[in-house]
């Protein structure tokens, strides 16, 4: 029998069996209840009803969203759920699985990269890292272009790690090389000229810093080019050629705009990523500063090549879109794989010097996890307390009922399971960060593992409800006759997506501004005076729309509106 050490940092055996075992395991998180949840607007609404009217109009080329076209972002996201539409049916489990397969799948190359720069041990402990952060997870569960893009980058960049070892070895393959220029043209398609920029702007400061400008010389750059050209370019071509404005909007609109204005109104402090990651990676997060640390200290030594080119790949992209200013969430998924195993690297070392290392930031940690485990546990009763509070304090009312109206709803068996969770964490970390550094190290796994499995059931259900209108548009589904139309207050892209047709869109056109000026929409644009014409009509009329809207509309809606539905902040109203 093989001595464990020796298994644990080898890296000839075995790979194709924890692979096996990674994807049985971690599959429960990223796909169970996954078609349980009805889809959230604006995001999951619009990516989904996108690839249904592709394959309804039979167009995989002009994208179009409630019928009109939509450049904002590439196709291949798009066609992945097309695909998984055809093989799964029309429902919300097809329309997701594409992200999170692609979750997934970042997280088995996340392990195939540690194993080739470090050993077993932190391939393994890297893995388990990135699929038990919540934060990872739950966006993966999501219909996002970030998460497709993520692992198109996490696999881009993890070739040309292969690549460029390889280059040290007698045999310099071409295969990692011309992977390397697949991914990224991948990465293209999936959002955008970043897929290509990241990896550029990474690979120049790696070979800048470590001065290994011979790798030029193996990069295959004439056939390379040729490949990615190949795969990324027809698209942009073909749909240039069908639409003449899409060239105009695409690069300029929604790349150099984005990123230079305010004109997306997604402006956010410069700070705002720090919190970001600091949530959405719990509870690894607060490891990451002395892993930073360790591969800055290390990058001067041969083996801390690795390290630095990890840590470069997440400076630069963490660094890009804190200076962008357009921000979102999700922008920073590209840098959980590298953040994983640099986190994995430096507690796999730790553990193995009795963990004296770890020993001040695993007692924030605990500190931190006793207060949330607290909070979790009380926050049943946060909108009852709160609604008193409205009651006492008449000035305030209007911000204390916003609050209890847009605070998601759980029971107090939930409140109490996922407490219960966050303070068994808490508590071990404080108690065996001294003595039992590995102890801690499994119930953080362990616990965040549940927590994973728990939230999408007693959470996010809650959530979903409240920002889907599914239950609105099926309503008016079931309820309209032949001659009646739909309409939305602002764009809800789910309802096309659960009514199977078009709606028309009053209000704020927002994501679908562009294309309601190709041709002549105004009939399915109406301005405020041709709504009310519409609504004293002939044609019966319903309308889906937020609570607020209907406070301010319906004193102009004559004759009165009828309300045949309400689902959380909005409401199906009626003109007969």
């Amino acid at each position: 029998m093989k001595d464990y050490k020796v298994y644990a940092h080898g890296s000839a055996d075995g790979w194709l069996h924890e692979l096996l075992i990674l994807v049985i395991v971690l599959s429960i998180p990223f796909f169970q209840y996954l078609g349980m949840l009805p889809l959230m607007d604006p995001d999951e609404g619009r990516y989904a009803e996108i690839a249904r009217e592709m394959l309804e109009r039979g167009d995989l080329i002009t994208p179009t969203l409630n019928y009109v076209p939509y450049f904002e972002k590439p196709p291949l996201l798009y066609w992945a759920n097309a695909a998984s539409i055809k093989i799964f049916g029309l429902n919300e489990f097809a329309a997701r699985f594409p992200s999170a397969l692609c979750g997934l799948l970042t997280v088995l190359a996340t392990y195939l990269i540690a194993r080739r720069l470090y050993d077993r041990r932190t391939a393994l402990l890297s893995a388990a890292i990135l699929a038990t952060s919540a934060g990872f997870v739950l966006q993966s569960r999501i219909i996002l272009t970030d998460m497709m893009l993520t692992f198109w980058l996490t696999a881009a960049l993890g070739t040309f790690l292969v690549a460029s070892q390889r280059y040290e070895r007698p045999r310099d393959s071409s295969v990692p090389w011309y992977l390397f220029y697949l991914f990224c043209a991948l990465a293209v398609l999936t959002k955008g000229l970043i897929g290509i920029v990241f990896p550029a702007g990474i690979l120049f400061f790696f070979l800048l810093l470590t001065r290994r400008w011979e790798l030029l010389a193996r990069m295959r750059f004439g056939t390379g080019l040729l490949l990615f050209l190949v795969v990324a370019a027809p698209w942009f071509v073909m749909v240039s050629v069908k639409n003449p404005g899409f060239a105009r909007f695409f690069f300029i609109h929604e790349h150099f705009e984005r990123f230079t204005s305010t004109v997306h109104g997604r402006s956010k402090p410069f700070w705002f990523f720090v919190p970001v990651l600091a949530v959405t990676m719990l509870p690894w997060s607060f490891f990451i500063p002395a892993a930073l640390a360790k591969a800055w200290r290390e990058q001067g030594r041969e083996a801390g090549r690795s390290g630095l080119y990890l840590l470069i790949w997440i400076v630069v992209i963490f660094l890009f879109f804190s200076k962008s200013d357009s921000m979102l969430t999700p922008y920073v998924l590209p840098i959980f794989p590298p953040l994983a195993i640099l986190v994995a690297h430096r507690i796999k070392g730790e553990l193995e010097r009795r963990g004296r290392g770890l020993l001040s930031a695993t007692r924030v940690l605990g500190a931190a996890l006793v207060m949330l485990g607290i909070a979790a546990l009380g926050y049943a009763w946060v909108p009852p307390a709160t609604a008193r509070l409205a009651d006492f304090l008449p000035s305030q009312a209007g911000s204390l009922n916003q609050f209890i109206n847009h605070a998601p709803r759980v029971s107090i068996a939930t409140c109490i399971i996922m407490g219960a969770l966050l303070l068994i964490q808490g508590v071990v970390a404080l108690a065996c960060a001294a003595r039992k550094p590995g102890r801690v190290l499994m119930v953080l796994l362990a616990c965040s593992f549940l927590i994973e499995i728990l939230v999408p059931r007693l959470i996010m259900d809650t959530i979903a409800q409240a920002e889907s209108p599914r239950d609105l548009a099926l309503k008016a589904a079931s309820f309209a006759g032949p001659q009646t139309r739909i309409v939305t207050i602002g764009p809800m892209q789910a309802v096309s997506w659960y009514t199977g047709q078009r709606v028309l869109v009053a209000g704020m056109r927002d994501e679908l501004e562009f294309g309601s000026k190709q041709g002549d929409q105004s009939a399915w644009f109406p301005d405020p005076a041709a709504l009310l014409g519409l609504w004293r009509g002939k044609v019966p009329l319903l309308i889906i729309l937020g609570k607020k809207d209907f406070n301010y509309l319906h004193v102009a809606l004559h004759p009165k509106p009828r309300i045949v539905m309400e689902s959380g902040q909005r409401l199906l109203i009626s003109n007969r």
